[in-house]
């Protein structure tokens, strides 16, 4: 009996149950379909970080201060003299404070709030929909002005300009001076489409946020990251008398712990996925049970009139295989659906197709139905011939 017969004769006795075979084949349906899903939305998430670094550039460095006190607090003169260095291009000291209430009339969010200078907008690449960005002189006379990010102007503004309106933020007036276009990204733990950008001196005395934390640095070119990464490292141990008291990442060390983070968490959802092909493989194994005890007459002729040991083996064992072939290849159509899918009802989670990890799951599948069908095939051929024909 060749291959063909086999799957012909497999196909004639999934199709006699339909329901039963669908029911028996969910699991590794579900679990095929899973694993193409989340190593789209893996992939999708890898190339979104990919993507918004590479709008940042590579020459970017970022330092956070981890220790307490007056031993590790920076000042920001002492900071901007190191721009005159040739390995340094701009320099964006910060203070942040989270969960600002930032009130327009009746309207009131919790948004972040930057304290910064006009450096931190040409690092971060940002653009101008409507007004102007902080200036030196603002963040020299302590002006009460701030710049929207787009999330924050269209929650309190909708589609009205906001310049020239006042905003009070947790009890202060400012006023608005810029707004800003959608940048869609998060960088150095700052979103700054939902962050109120105000003079880093303003943010420091109105709101008493103490020492610069974080600071952005630009190198002139990617082939300079090293030497600034270096100088300013020197300059922090010699501050600080320690070199425990920063950390420097620059770009590459950012995008790659964001993707190791993104990967470890898709990796843990892969496996959870695959734990249910494995259920579904032992579905497949008690339904493939129940088939040989209803066809055990059935055995008994085949065997009767000549079907060797082996003939039965392979039956049942192509049987299985079938049935979990046809649940990997139905999860496969459902996984690609869903993927293509999933973006228009999340925008903001974009997914990218691997149809090689399609393959491997629709392959993993096909060796599921092989190894959970192989003790019920293994079962129906050692029938005895005579008493397989006593049974009723």
């Amino acid at each position: 009996m060749n291959l063909f017969e086999l799957v012909g004769m497999a196909m004639r006795t999934i199709l006699s149950k339909p329901m039963r075979t669908l029911l028996t084949m969910l699991g590794v349906i579900i679990g095929v379909a899973s694993v193409v899903t989340l190593v789209s939305i893996g992939q999708g998430t890898t190339a979104q970080i990919e993507k918004q670094y590479e709008k940042l550039g590579t020459n970017l460095l970022i330092v956070n201060l981890l220790g307490n006190g007056r031993a590790t607090q920076l000042d920001y003169d002492q900071l901007m003299e190191l721009e005159i260095l040739p390995e340094i291009d701009s320099m964006a000291p910060t203070v942040t404070k989270g969960n600002s209430n930032v009130k327009y009339e009746r309207t009131k969010e919790a948004f972040n709030l930057v304290g910064t200078n006009d450096r931190f907008f040409w690092i971060m690449k940002t653009e101008l929909d409507s007004g102007r960005i902080l200036s030196p002189g603002d963040n020299e006379f302590r002006n009460p002005v701030a710049v929207l990010g787009s999330e924050v102007a269209t929650t309190l503004f909708g589609n009205i300009d906001p310049v020239g309106q006042d905003v009070n933020i947790d009890g202060v007036v400012f006023t608005v001076i810029g707004k800003l276009k959608p940048k869609g990204s998060s960088m150095g733990g700052v979103n700054i489409d939902s962050s109120v950008l105000v003079p880093l001196e303003s943010a420091r005395r109105t709101f008493r946020l103490g020492s610069i934390r974080t600071t952005y640095i630009e190198a002139p070119d990617v082939k300079d990251l090293a030497a600034a990464q270096n100088t300013v490292s020197q300059f922090l141990t010699y501050q600080f008398k320690s070199s425990n008291g920063f950390r420097i990442q620059n770009q590459d060390e950012l995008m790659n712990a964001r993707k190791e983070a993104s990967s470890s968490l898709t990796n843990q959802l892969i496996s959870v996925a695959l734990i249910s092909l494995l259920v579904g493989g032992i579905g497949i194994m008690n339904i493939m049970l129940v088939t040989v005890s209803e066809r055990t007459r059935e055995i008994g002729i085949r065997k009767s009139i000549g079907a060797q040991r082996r003939h039965i083996l392979m039956q049942f064992l192509t049987e299985a295989t079938v049935i979990s072939g046809l649940g990997g290849l139905l999860g496969l159509l459902l996984g690609i659906g869903v993927s293509l899918a999933w973006p228009h009802f999340n925008p903001k989670q974009p997914t990218e197709l691997s149809l090689s990890f399609g393959l491997y799951a629709f392959l993993f599948s096909v060796l599921v139905g092989v190894i959970f069908g192989l003790y019920p095939a293994n079962k129906a051929s050692r029938l005895k011939p005579i008493d397989a024909l006593r049974f009723d």
